[in-house]
C-alpha cells in the first residue's frame, strides 16, 4: 500500500540536511514564527514543517497536486484530524504495550508480530471505514487515488484472511512441525504443516481414542526438555516468524508515512485556523511554469507579522508580472521591509504546495529562493560589516541558478553611497544577465535613480507612500524613487513625544 498524499508517484522523504542559505531564508523571513504555528507545540509536525517548508519544489505538476489535496483537506478538517489519529494510536499503542517485546528467538519474534499486527487490523478497519464514510466528500486526484486503495486492498475478503491467519498462527493446539531425522537422529530439514483439526476432534476426545502417533510428557520441572522443546519450536517457525515480522513491518510503515505525509496538511490546517481567528484572508496562488515572470496579486501581508502581533496587517496589491527587478524605495517605517518579506513569504508557501497570504496572487516558481539582508553589527566577525556583505553575497551567488529569486534589504549600505549604489548596480544587472529575478528595498537614491533613468520596461519601482502629515500608511505605490527618506518625520515624532512628556512633567 502507498499513501502518496505529497507526491503523485513516490512517498516523502524528509531531507537530512537543510538546503542551502536555510538558515539566512529563516532568519530573514521569520519563518520560526509561521513553523510554530504550523506545530502548535508539537515537535513532529515542526520537524515536517520544516523540512517541507524549506525544500522549495519547483515542479508545477507536484505543486498543484499538494494544492487540490490541501483543498479537501481544509474543506474536511474533522476527517483530517480523525486520519491522523490513526497512526499516532499506532504509534502510542506500541510503545505502550509492545515496547521491549521483541525478542531475538523466532518464537518472540512471531508472537510479537502477530499481536502487532491484530492492533493493527483494528486500525486498519477504522481507516476502511473513512473511506467508506467520507471519500465521497474528497475531490482532489491524491485522496481519491488514497480511499480507492483503501477500500480495493482492505477488502472484507482481506480482513477475512488476515483474521484467520493470525488466529491459526497462535497455535492454540500446539505447533505442527515435520522434522526428519539426520546422523545421529540430529533433527534436519524442519517444516512448519498446516494446522488441521478434524470436526469430529472433541468426539475422539470423548471417546478417549488414543492418539495414532507416538508422544510423550515433559515433568514439570524439566527445564532441559523445554529448552529443547523451545528450540525445536524455533526451528520449526524461523521462516513463518520472519514472514509475520515483515508484514508486521511493512504494516507499520505505511501508517508511518501516512503520518507523515498528513502531518504536513495538518500544519497547513493550524496555520490556517490561526490567521482565520485574525480575520486574514488566504488563497491557493495561481501557479505557473519557471522563466514566465508572473507575479502579481491583491492583499499580500506578511502572515508572520500578524501571528506575532495577534492582529490584522496591511495588505498590498502586486503588479509585477514580465518584470526581472522590482526596486523599493519611500519613507522609513513605511512598511518597505514588511512588504518584502511578504513577497518571500509567498513564495517560500507557494513552493511547497502551501497557501499563501493574500487574498488572490499568482506566481510563476523559481529554481531557488535566497535573502541578502543587512546585519546588525557583529563584535564577533573577523573582518568589517561591508566585507561581510560582499562575503555573503558570494556564496549566494555559489548557489545560484537561472530563474532564481534574490531579495535585497538594505543591502551594501554599510559604506557611501557613492561606492554602495555601484557595487548594487553591478551585482543587479550580473543577475539580471543571468535571468536572476530580483527584489531590492534600499534608500541609496543613486541606485534607484539611475536604473529609473534608464527607463527598462522589465524593472518595476515601488515606493512606500506617505501622508502629507508623515503619517504612513504601509502602503507601496509605484513611483519615482525620491531623494528623501523622511527620516525628519521620525525625528519630529520621537522628539516631539519627549518634548511633551517634558512639559507634563513641568
Amino acid at each position: 500500500m502507498k499513501v502518496f498524499l505529497m507526491f503523485p508517484d513516490r512517498d516523502l522523504t524528509l531531507p537530512k540536511d537543510p538546503p542551502p542559505q536555510a538558515e539566512a531564508l529563516v532568519q530573514d523571513l521569520a519563518l520560526e514564527v509561521l513553523f510554530a504555528a504550523m506545530a502548535q507545540g508539537d515537535r513532529f509536525l515542526l520537524n515536517v514543517a520544516q523540512g517541507v517548508v524549506l525544500s522549495s519544489q519547483a515542479d508545477v505538476a507536484v505543486l498543484r497536486y499538494r494544492q487540490e489535496i490541501l483543498q479537501d483537506c481544509l474543506d474536511n478538517p474533522t476527517v483530517l484530524r480523525e486520519l491522523y489519529s490513526i497512526p499516532i494510536q499506532a504509534l502510542e499503542n506500541k510503545q505502550k504495550h509492545w515496547l521491549g517485546v521483541f525478542g531475538r528467538q523466532p518464537s518472540g519474534i512471531l508472537d510479537s508480530s502477530i499481536r502487532l499486527l491484530d492492533m493493527y487490523v483494528v486500525l486498519l478497519r477504522q481507516l476502511r471505514r473513512i473511506a467508506d464514510t467520507y471519500a465521497e466528500r474528497f475531490q482532489s486526484a491524491g485522496f481519491r487515488r488514497f480511499f480507492a486503495m483503501i477500500q480495493k486492498e482492505l477488502d472484507d475478503a482481506c480482513f477475512e484472511e488476515m483474521t484467520g491467519h493470525l488466529k491459526t498462527l497462535k497455535f492454540r493446539n500446539g505447533v505442527p512441525i515435520r522434522v526428519w531425522l539426520g546422523r545421529g537422529n540430529e533433527g534436519r530439514d524442519y517444516m512448519l504443516c498446516k494446522p488441521t483439526q478434524s470436526n469430529w476432534e472433541w468426539v475422539e476426545r470423548a471417546l478417549g481414542k488414543r492418539s495414532p502417533v507416538y508422544s510423550f510428557t515433559i515433568p514439570t520441572r524439566d527445564d532441559h526438555g523445554f529448552r529443547a522443546m523451545r528450540e525445536i519450536r524455533d526451528r520449526g517457525v524461523n521462516l513463518v516468524a520472519n514472514a509475520v515480522a515483515q508484514a508486521a513491518d511493512h504494516v507499520e510503515s505505511f501508517l508511518n508515512i501516512l503520518r507523515l505525509e498528513l502531518a504536513f496538511y495538518l500544519g497547513c490546517l493550524n496555520l490556517s485556523e490561526r490567521l482565520a481567528a485574525l480575520q486574514q484572508p488566504i488563497c491557493l496562488p495561481e501557479l505557473s511554469e519557471a522563466g514566465t515572470r508572473q507575479r502579481h496579486g491583491e492583499g499580500l501581508y506578511d502572515a508572520c507579522l500578524a501571528l506575532t502581533t495577534r492582529a490584522a496587517v496591511v495588505g498590498n496589491a502586486l503588479q509585477a508580472d514580465g518584470k526581472d527587478l522590482v526596486l523599493i524605495t519611500g519613507a522609513n517605517q513605511g512598511g518597505k521591509s514588511t512588504f518584502l518579506r511578504s513577497v518571500g513569504l509567498a513564495q517560500v508557501m507557494a513552493q511547497c504546495g502551501m497557501f499563501v497570504p493574500a487574498r488572490r496572487y499568482a506566481t510563476s516558481v523559481c529554481s531557488g529562493i535566497f535573502t541578502h539582508y543587512r546585519r546588525e553589527e557583529d563584535t564577533t566577525m573577523r573582518s568589517g560589516k561591508f566585507d561581510e556583505e560582499l562575503s555573503r553575497m558570494s556564496q549566494i551567488v555559489d548557489w545560484l541558478h537561472p530563474n532564481g529569486l534574490v531579495l535585497f534589504n538594505e543591502s551594501f549600505a554599510a559604506t557611501n553611497e557613492r561606492e554602495g549604489s555601484e557595487i548594487g548596480r553591478q551585482i543587479i544587472q550580473a543577475l539580471l544577465d543571468r535571468h536572476i529575478e530580483v527584489f531590492f528595498v534600499t534608500h541609496q537614491y543613486e541606485l534607484a535613480s539611475g536604473f529609473w533613468r534608464r527607463g527598462w520596461p522589465n524593472v518595476l519601482f515601488l515606493r512606500a507612500e506617505r501622508q502629507e502629515d508623515g503619517s504612513r500608511t504601509f502602503l507601496l505605490q509605484e513611483g519615482e524613487p525620491l531623494p528623501t527618506s523622511f527620516g525628519e518625520d521620525m525625528y519630529a515624532r520621537v522628539f516631539a513625544a519627549d518634548q511633551s512628556a517634558l512639559s507634563e512633567e513641568r
